[in-house]
């Protein structure tokens, strides 16, 4: 599809996801891709690439304020909605912060999409919804009772828009993520995911640590899979609000997510238990068939390429 004719704001488009979607619309020439970033956890550098394009606009600023959100939005045809403070840990040591960037900020950009006339708003939903359910596969409408506060902010986030879906009639979709991996996704910090972590400890030869047994299973998703389910689902037929599971629709265990990326780097390391973390679900695994028949869904890079891809970027990086 000819994207020329149409004007995309990515919040958190500094991010890790967003700056690979970013890329994305770039690189297929989209008439205009404007991202809002605070930096909070995006990074400069992921967009550092696009500031000399004159189809690409910064707008440093924080979705917490309105009349930010609705600068962002105006003159936009589609936005993809990924900021957000992610990370279960942190919103446990800081609930109050993950609510007022999750909750009042989403609200604030989904009110600034309704002012503005905007035709579709994509957001970055998340498998935490499900809770402490222990169906598998996990399947749209069968959710559990959340473990976390952000898992109730992104449940909150779905309310919402499906509420502004039956008041103004505002198009909208929930993409639930499944544990997204690839280039860009910081290795540093006190919250970083447990595919970076493993990165860092195989490009440096060192054990990783493993919170429980290491049996626990997710669904990993490369990033291009989900890049893909964005601009699907933006430029997809469907009216109202709807929410979809966006991953491989694979088990992988952290046992054996370590084995694959010491394959990658060569290196025999055992990695070094230690407890349970706080929140944290035991398995997951997604039905993504409502994604393949709502917006044409196809996940293309399995667990094992997307980590080959990501195990080549992060060694050149180091």
């Amino acid at each position: 599809m000819d994207l020329s004719n149409y004007s995309f704001l990515i919040t958190g488009g500094a991010g890790f996801i967003g700056s690979n979607l970013v890329e994305y619309l770039l690189n297929n020439n989209a008439k205009l891709v404007r991202v809002l970033d605070n930096f909070a956890t995006g990074k400069r550098e992921n967009i550092a690439p696009f500031l000399q394009n004159e189809r690409f606009q910064l707008i440093e600023g924080d979705i917490r304020d309105y009349n930010t959100c609705k600068d962002a939005v105006a003159a936009i045809d589609f936005v993809s909605h990924q900021a957000a403070l992610g990370s279960v840990p942190r919103s446990i040591n800081d609930p109050i912060t993950t609510n007022e960037v999750n909750i009042a900020g989403f609200l604030n950009v989904l009110n600034a999409v309704r002012e503005c006339g905007v035709k579709k708003m994509v957001y970055a939903a998340s498998s935490s919804t499900y809770g402490d359910s222990k169906i598998l596969p996990k399947v749209e409408n069968v959710i559990g009772n959340p473990l976390s506060p952000y898992a109730v902010t992104k449940y909150v986030n779905e309310l919402y828009a499906q509420v502004f879906a039956d008041l103004y009639s505002l198009n909208s979709v929930g993409l639930r993520y499944f544990n997204v991996f690839g280039p860009k996704q910081d290795p540093n910090g006190a919250y970083a995911a447990v595919i970076p972590l493993f990165m860092k400890s195989a490009l440096a030869k060192e054990s990783p640590y493993i919170n429980g047994d290491g049996e626990q299973t997710r669904d990993f998703t490369y990033v291009e899979n989900a890049v893909q389910a964005n601009v699907k689902a933006l430029l997809s037929e469907t009216n109202g609000h709807e929410v979809m599971n966006i991953a491989f629709g694979e088990r992988t265990s952290l046992n054996q997510l370590w084995n694959y990326i010491t394959d990658l780097a060569d290196v025999s390391l055992k990695p070094i238990y230690r407890e349970n973390r706080a929140g944290d679900v035991r398995d997951s695994l997604a039905n993504i068939s409502k994604a393949t028949n709502t917006i044409g869904y196809e996940p293309k890079f399995s667990v094992v390429e997307g980590l080959e891809i990501t195990y080549n970027w992060y060694k050149g990086h180091e």
